[in-house]
């Protein structure tokens, strides 16, 4: 996130959310806690937040999140919501993970994007001082399509892990089961949902996409960049027939020019 297209000056507020976000997910997603430990860990980490918003002392626990954090959020003022929505949704994989829940329909997938992936976003708008009310939207638009992309770019590894993106009313429609996302499946009905899936992800970041050409400077040409980067891998995944339960797709070296390319294209 705080590449060499970010400008400088935000590169320590950017750098602050991303380890406060991929922190809060290894501590839901990596080593061998149980459920009930992953949550204990998370609540304390809320707490941590909200002592920092209130800038009274944190626990210790993770100095090397809250203290470069704290200094982030008293110099712009960045929405302490916006940040626990992020725990919320972590905290939410683990519950539906271990109850082994299933989406319903894309309404409720949506609303997990709005928490998971939509405040990466909005706190990188706040950031840019660009909070209007069409710029939020495009931002939220984007966000969302990365999140579904990397769902359906991780059915096989999600399956494998006991999560499931897919809303059961997807698989009503296409008459599919889990069975079909078996890793040597070969399920026709599946490549259909998944290519539906995908084209879904498409149309949305394509509205979002405006967005990069209005916000200025080098953070619109990243924002371009990862416009174009989820578009590349929904491009490798109709390359695979849609079928990712069997093959991961990924970006290599090798479409770093065909994604600059496409980002000056973008900004003609």
């Amino acid at each position: 996130m705080a590449s060499v297209l970010c400008p400088a000056h935000l590169r320590p507020a950017v750098a602050a959310i991303y380890h406060f976000a991929r922190t809060a997910d290894d501590i839901a997603d990596e080593g061998d806690a149980t459920a009930e430990q992953r949550l204990a860990q998370l609540s304390r980490y809320r707490a941590d937040l909200q002592a920092t918003a209130r800038q009274q002392a944190h626990s210790g626990t993770w100095p090397q999140v809250f203290e470069p954090l704290a200094g982030v959020m008293a110099r712009f003022h960045l929405p302490v919501p916006l940040l626990a929505d992020l725990l919320d949704a972590f905290e939410q994989d683990i519950r539906y993970t271990t109850a082994q829940r299933r989406y319903a329909d894309e309404a409720e997938l949506l609303d997990y994007c709005r928490r998971s992936a939509n405040p990466v976003g909005r706190l990188l708008l706040h950031l840019y001082g660009a909070d209007d009310a069409l710029s939020l939207a495009q931002s939220d638009q984007i966000c969302s399509a990365l999140q579904l992309i990397n769902f359906w770019q991780d059915v096989g590894v999600d399956a494998a892990r006991g999560r499931w993106y897919i809303p059961q009313a997807a698989m009503a429609q296409f008459n599919v089961t889990e069975t079909d996302f078996a890793p040597d499946s070969e399920s026709r009905n599946a490549t259909l949902l998944i290519a539906a899936c995908t084209e879904r992800a498409r149309a949305m970041m394509l509205k979002g996409a405006p967005l990069a050409r209005r916000i200025p400077g080098r953070a619109g040409w990243e924002l371009r960049l990862v416009v174009q980067g989820g578009l590349r891998i929904l491009d490798k995944i109709q390359t695979l027939d849609f079928a990712t339960w069997r093959t991961r797709p990924k970006l290599s070296a090798w479409d770093v020019p065909v994604l600059l390319w496409r980002a000056m294209r973008a900004s003609a």
